[in-house]
């Protein structure tokens, strides 16, 4: 695992388990590489992604500190998509395209895995038989064994893992992307239509546990929760 991957998992152990409070300041960058004996830059890359995800926020001439208590409970709002689809009065259906053992270097990389194979699956969800997301999730074999032998037409992923390990925390991305033309095709979509894209990384006790990319076409799909 790089070394300012590491920098940011402990920056989040520490918040996590409430070591760093929200709005208080963390140490510098000189004390960050003086403890991990890393380049300044490797800390500067590791406080600057977390700032960027709004785990952290920094003040000019006062230093960084843990961003707000409510965007831990937003990180946290992991939602079920065949959950929301039924409380729409809908009905939930899943396509699995993959469901395999994938060596995929970068996301050994993103499950913190010395070697592989992880699990990897592709599933298209749809809400009255249309396609609202296309899910492309990498999970962590060391944490559920048994992925690859469940029925994801019947129980989701998502329901699947948090019914086996309850999840300690999680960190995410939200981009506007236009998607390859496979994705497109499954979605649906039309060229050129807008595309909301979801990165989200989990973890269940100190192992990252799954890594997923939700992608969902704009026109048919909203992300709204309370903070």
């Amino acid at each position: 695992m790089p070394a300012y991957e590491q920098i940011k998992r402990y920056v989040i152990r520490r918040i996590s388990e409430g070591d760093w409070k929200p709005g208080g300041l963390i140490p510098s960058e000189t004390e960050l590489v003086k403890e991990f004996g890393v380049a300044r830059m490797t800390v500067s890359r590791a406080l600057r992604e977390l700032t960027t995800e709004r785990v952290l926020t920094r003040v000019q001439g006062s230093g960084t500190f843990v961003a707000p208590q409510r965007y831990e409970s937003t990180v946290l709002e992991i939602r079920n998509i065949a959950d929301e689809i039924a409380a729409r009065g809908h009905r939930h259906s899943a396509r699995v395209l993959t469901l395999e053992p994938s060596d995929d270097p970068h996301a050994l990389e993103a499950l913190g895995l010395a070697s592989g194979p992880a699990f990897h699956s592709c599933i298209v969800h749809s809400e009255e038989g249309e396609p609202i997301q296309y899910e492309d999730r990498y999970v962590n074999p060391k944490v559920f064994p048994d992925y690859l032998q469940q029925d994801f037409t019947v129980e989701t992923p998502n329901h699947y893992m948090v019914r086996l390990a309850p999840i300690q925390r999680a960190e995410f991305r939200i981009y506007a992307q236009k998607p390859d033309a496979y994705v497109r095709r499954h979605l649906m979509m039309d060229i050129g239509e807008p595309c909301l894209q979801l990165w989200r990384r989990t973890w269940v006790g100190e192992d990252v546990a799954t890594s997923v990319q939700l992608w969902h076409p704009a026109s048919r799909f909203h992300l709204a929760g309370n903070v």
